[in-house]
């Protein structure tokens, strides 16, 4: 039996099927985005989490999250989201008040607090627990802190029995900042019932240290007219 030009000479012909595309996959872009995308608040404070150690990526020789420019050259992954350095405060005075206090001994972050602090002309005082703030509000002349800054992971401090106390008596006058690491979202969650205003993972934390002690660290007059 003679077969015609236009049907096909054998049986595979029959039971195939076209391939198309495939369509996009926009289920790994959108997991992507949940993990990996950036968050910025209605302050413009970056609070992505990281997941990475967050030590290299401040000494920017961290290969975690790392990616390439035009030329081929390896840059970090924070170096895209690290917010530009404000302007240092005019220079303090030899009487000038705190308004900044900070619940921190991890040496790393005291010394970074320190020195950001130092560069800004901010004013930052290292406190134990809860009556040392005190007893240095009272030197203070009662004024109120601008900001209180706890490393959550300082059992010294209490974090978690001070935070609460520390609100109900400063009411809003004072913004309060916890960090820890981004795989403690147990503790995150409760130091917000707390009453933290802010909690950050600790990269977040170093890389918006500078904004936040400028904001908070500058005279009232200068923050009420800003």
């Amino acid at each position: 039996m003679n077969v015609g030009p236009d049907r096909p000479s054998g049986p595979g012909g029959r039971g195939r099927r076209r391939r198309g595309r495939r369509p996009p996959n926009h289920r790994g872009q959108q997991q992507h985005t949940r993990s990996g995308g950036s968050r910025n608040n209605k302050d413009g404070i970056y609070t992505a989490p990281m997941d990475h150690s967050y030590r290299a990526v401040l000494n920017g020789n961290g290969n975690n999250g790392a990616g390439r420019n035009q030329r081929g050259a390896r840059t970090s992954f924070s170096s895209a989201y690290r917010p530009i350095d404000p302007e240092p405060l005019p220079a303090l005075q030899e009487d000038a008040t705190s308004r900044i206090f900070a619940f921190v001994d991890d040496l790393f972050f005291f010394a970074k607090i320190q020195e950001t602090a130092r560069k800004l002309n901010v004013k930052v005082e290292f406190v134990k627990n809860d009556k040392e703030l005190i007893d240095r509000m009272k030197k203070n002349g009662e004024e109120l802190p601008s900001l209180l800054i706890f490393d959550l992971n300082n059992s010294n401090a209490r974090p978690l029995t001070v935070i609460p106390k520390l609100k109900a008596k400063l009411k809003k006058g004072t913004s309060i900042i916890g960090f820890l690491s981004h795989v403690q979202g147990d503790l995150k969650q409760k130091a917000h019932e707390a009453g933290c205003d802010m909690v950050l993972p600790r990269s977040a934390f170093s890389q918006n240290l500078p904004q936040l002690l400028r904001r908070h660290g500058a005279p009232e007059e200068e923050t009420l007219e800003g």
